[in-house]
């Protein structure tokens, strides 16, 4: 008897060990998809891949040179329309929102210098090419007055439409 229970539990380790790195096995490569960025995994549920004919999305903020922002400011006014960006596509746009961030969330900063109008000029191509834009106005708490119109976000949106709007800009 006492060889059968040796037996048995020796088989019972035996079993518990090939299932612990069975589900190891299935769980590494559930991680690795999940790290992948063109992964259609994204959670609990499942979503389509990009077929190779979708266009990279990618995300522009243009900020105005003409007001002198100090980093941090610039910083900041990017990030206020990154944000915006985002709420206003998560809202309107989700399917162009989702691709975007399966592609790697591609952001570029760009500059203008023609001032406010320069930046309403580019909303108003923008919205014409049917993107989201986020136009950024200053409380006016710290160096920029109160109203003035700081960075204009477009996007998410494909890379080649967006370069209608933004494609003749510099980089920050």
């Amino acid at each position: 008897m006492d060889s059968l229970s040796s037996w048995l539990n020796r088989g019972f380790v035996l079993g518990l060990g090939c299932g612990a790195g069975f589900v190891w096995l299935l769980t590494w490569k559930a991680r690795k998809t999940l790290r992948s960025p063109n992964s259609s995994v994204t959670g609990p549920e499942i979503e389509e891949e990009m077929s190779d004919d979708d266009e990279e999305k990618k995300l522009v903020v243009v900020v105005r040179t003409d007001l002198k922002m100090g980093k941090g400011k610039i910083a900041a006014q990017v990030a206020h329309a990154a944000v915006a960006a985002y709420k206003q596509a998560k809202r309107w746009n989700p399917e162009v929102l989702g691709e975007w961030e399966r592609c790697g969330q591609t952001k570029v900063a760009l500059k203008a210098s023609g001032g406010e109008e320069q930046l309403r000029q580019l909303a108003t191509a923008a919205r014409a090419h049917g993107l989201g834009v986020a136009l950024i106005r200053d409380a006016g708490r710290t160096q920029i007055a109160s109203g003035s119109t700081t960075v204009l976000g477009v996007g998410p949106g494909p890379c080649a439409t967006i370069d209608k709007v933004t494609g003749h800009l510099s980089l920050l």
